[in-house]
């Protein structure tokens, strides 16, 4: 069962939302009125869809956010709930899932649930949509070799040599591709599955598909361990 934390003062819309998640089966871990007892409830439940008032200033905000990031391995989809369209600016650039204009109607809600759930049962399938105004680009995640940061977009190298281009950060990505997908530096995360050698001394991942040299740096060695474990496990000889 999916789940969601309001974040928001006006009780009408949060009984609005609340209305409606029931109705679509979602489990509720609580309405707060403030960022502080949101964000416990978070780390306490880690749900999936957050919804929160976007009407504080720019500083709060940011703060609440880093708080997320800094906390949360996984980081929920964030609709932002606003009385005018001016953060609508400030929702694209921290990556919300969606924003709602108050007073909020049911069929707003339903509407940005339905959204939600197709978005989820993709990423599940293996499928990302990649969308800028009315193009929709769907790329099946076994083709991605590996994904680069280029200040906030990111750049997906695919098994054909094409490079498609996003405007969505890598951190975006981290949080919601499959298990095979590590991050292996602050400006790359490879497909696991396409790793053909682990140079530990060079520190790089080298991906078969193209000889793309990868490198990949001591924050995340760990995620380079659990390549070269994996690997290690399920091989049938393994010289020295």
């Amino acid at each position: 069962m999916k789940s969601y934390v309001i974040i928001e003062k006006d009780k009408k819309v949060s009984a609005v939302i609340q209305s409606v998640c029931s109705e679509e089966g979602f489990e509720s871990y609580g309405c707060f009125d403030n960022y502080e007892d949101g964000l416990d409830a978070m780390l306490q439940h880690s749900p999936d869809v957050v919804f929160m008032d976007v009407d504080s200033s720019d500083d709060q905000l940011k703060e609440f956010l880093l708080d997320l990031s800094d906390c949360l391995e996984k980081l929920p989809a964030l609709i932002g709930l606003t009385d005018t369209k001016d953060k609508g600016y400030f929702a694209i650039k921290n990556n919300f899932t969606d924003l709602l204009l108050k007073p909020i109607k049911i069929l707003t809600v339903r509407r940005c649930l339905a959204k939600y759930n197709k978005r989820f049962s993709s990423l599940q399938s293996g499928v990302i949509c990649l969308r800028s105004n009315k193009d929709f680009n769907y790329l099946n995640t076994a083709d991605i070799l590996f994904l680069k940061a280029d200040n906030n977009t990111t750049d997906i190298y695919l098994e054909d040599n094409s490079v498609i281009h996003s405007y969505n950060t890598l951190k975006v990505f981290e949080d919601r591709l499959p298990e095979n997908f590590k991050r292996v530096h602050k400006s790359y995360i490879i497909n696991s599955d396409f790793v053909s050698r682990i140079h530990y001394g060079k520190k790089i991942c080298l991906i078969r598909k193209g000889a793309y040299k990868v490198p990949f740096t001591r924050t995340f060695v760990h995620n380079v361990d659990t390549i070269n474990s994996t690997y290690s496990d399920n091989s049938i000889l393994t010289l020295n």
